[in-house]
C-alpha cells in the first residue's frame, strides 16, 4: 500500500529535531508501507533576500524533494499571508499543494496529519482525486486552531467527510465529535515510545554524565520555552518549591521565546533553574531519566509524547488538566494532575511528587506502548479506509 501525507509537522534537513512523534511514527509505518510525505513551509516572497519573517527566510534554502530519515519528503511552498493567517489559510494551502496532484493520485490512501488547514485541504484533494484519505489530530490543532471563528467552520463541514480521523487521545475524539465528525468515523491511535532510547535507567549515573548535580532532587521540563507550554507558570511555581525545598533544581530542555528572556531570571542566575537548550532525542531521555519528578504544565495539549517518553522512563508526572494528559495520568500511581494556569497549584502537585515514594515498575506496566504498535494501529486505520472507499465504489 501506497500512502501520502501531508503535515506541516515533520522534519526537514533544516529542522531535522522537529515534530520527532510524527517522524518515529512514520518511521515505523514505513515498515508496513511505502510512504513518502508533503511538507508545507511558509514561502513568502522576497522573505530570503530581507531576511524575515526568519523562519521563511532560513527555510527558503530547502530543496525541492530531499530525504528525511529514510523517508521522501517533497517541500512545499506554502503561499501565507501574514497577519491575515487562518482565514485564507485553506484556499492558499490547496492552491500551494496543486502541483503535487502527481504525486497524491499515486497514492493508495491520503494521510493527513494536523487537522487545519492541511487535513481539511487533504480531504478536499483526496475527493477530487477519488482517494480515500485519513486525517490524524494531534492537540492543539483541535484545542486551540478548531476554536477560531475561521478555521472552526471549514473544519466542521470538511472533516466528516474523511474515510475515518484519528485522535491520540479520547479527549480529542470527544471534541472531534462535538464539533460534528462522526463516531463511527473517529478511531483512538494512541502514540508510542522508542523504548531503544526511552527506558529506566541509573539515575546517579546519568546524572554524573550529564554533569548534573548528584545531591538533591531535580525536576525536568521539555518542550517550547514558550507560554502556552505553561513555563512562565512553572517558574512562578518554582519560587515556592525552592522555599520548602532549597536543593531541588528545575531543568528546562528546549528553545523558545522565553529561552533569551529566562537568562536573567534570578532563579536562573543561582543555578536553581537549568537552561540547557534543544538536544537530541537520545540526550533528551537522558534528562528525563535524572530526574526524580518530569512537568509539563500546558495550557493546551493533545497527548504530548513527552509524557509518554517520561513515563517509559519509569518517572512520575505533573501535568496540566488539558487535553489527553489526565487520560495519561488516569492512574494516581504515574503522576499527579494539577490545574492549568495555576503556579499555586502547579507548586502543591510538585512538592506533592518530590514527597512521594514513586514505584518505577509501577509506573512502567502503566506507560505507553512501542511506535510499532502505534504505527500498526494507523495502519490498520488506513487499510480500513482503503477498504470503505473500495466499497464505495
Amino acid at each position: 500500500m501506497r500512502v501520502v501525507a501531508v503535515t506541516k509537522i515533520f522534519p526537514n534537513s533544516l529542522e531535522p529535531l522537529s515534530a520527532p512523534f510524527n517522524r518515529q511514527q512514520f518511521a515505523a509505518l514505513q515498515r508496513l508501507c511505502d510512504i513518502e510525505v508533503i511538507v508545507p513551509i511558509p514561502h513568502i516572497p522576497g522573505a530570503a533576500q530581507i531576511g524575515k519573517p526568519r523562519r521563511a527566510a532560513m527555510l527558503a534554502a530547502l530543496p525541492p524533494v530531499e530525504t528525511n530519515y529514510g523517508i521522501t519528503t517533497h517541500i512545499m511552498r506554502q503561499m501565507y499571508l501574514p497577519k491575515v493567517g487562518l482565514a485564507v489559510a485553506l484556499p492558499l494551502f490547496l492552491s500551494s499543494l496543486a502541483p503535487y496532484r502527481s504525486v497524491l493520485a499515486r497514492a493508495d490512501v491520503i494521510l493527513g496529519t494536523w487537522a487545519f488547514p492541511d487535513g481539511c485541504a487533504a480531504t478536499l484533494a483526496a475527493k477530487m482525486l477519488g482517494k480515500p484519505v485519513v486525517v490524524k489530530v494531534h492537540g492543539s490543532d483541535v484545542n486551540v486552531v478548531a476554536q477560531d471563528r475561521f478555521a472552526r467552520p471549514q473544519i466542521a463541514r470538511i472533516l466528516p467527510k474523511a474515510n475515518a480521523v484519528v485522535a491520540v487521545s479520547r479527549a480529542l475524539a470527544d471534541e472531534l465529535a462535538s464539533i460534528g465528525v462522526p463516531r463511527e468515523k473517529l478511531h483512538l491511535v494512541r502514540n508510542g515510545v522508542d523504548t531503544e532510547v526511552f527506558y529506566p535507567r541509573d539515575r546517579k549515573h546519568v546524572r554524573q554524565d550529564l554533569g548534573l548535580a548528584l545531591d538533591g532532587q531535580i525536576v525536568t521540563f521539555v518542550g517550547r520555552i514558550e507560554p502556552q507550554k505553561g513555563v512562565a507558570d512553572l517558574m512562578a511555581a518554582f519560587e515556592t518549591v525552592v522555599a520548602q525545598k532549597p536543593t531541588t533544581r528545575l531543568v528546562l530542555v528546549g528553545d523558545g521565546v522565553l529561552r533569551n528572556k529566562l537568562v536573567e531570571h534570578p532563579l536562573v542566575r543561582r543555578g536553581v533553574v537549568l537552561l540547557v537548550g534543544p538536544q537530541p532525542l537520545a540526550k533528551v531521555a537522558d534528562y528525563i531519566a535524572a530526574a526524580d519528578v518530569f512537568t509539563l504544565p500546558s495550557h493546551a495539549e493533545g497527548t504530548p509524547n513527552v509524557v509518554l517518553e517520561a513515563l517509559a522512563c519509569g518517572r512520575p508526572v505533573v501535568g496540566s488538566r488539558v487535553g489527553g494528559i489526565p487520560d495519561v495520568l488516569a492512574d494516581s500511581a504515574t503522576g499527579i494532575v494539577v490545574e492549568a494556569k495555576n503556579p499555586a497549584s502547579l507548586a502543591a502537585g510538585l512538592l506533592e511528587a518530590l514527597d512521594r515514594e514513586w514505584h518505577e515498575k509501577v509506573i512502567l506496566a502503566a506507560g505507553p506502548t512501542s511506535w510499532v504498535e502505534s504505527a500498526q494501529a494507523l495502519y490498520d486505520v488506513l487499510v480500513l479506509a482503503r477498504e470503505s472507499q473500495s466499497s464505495i465504489r
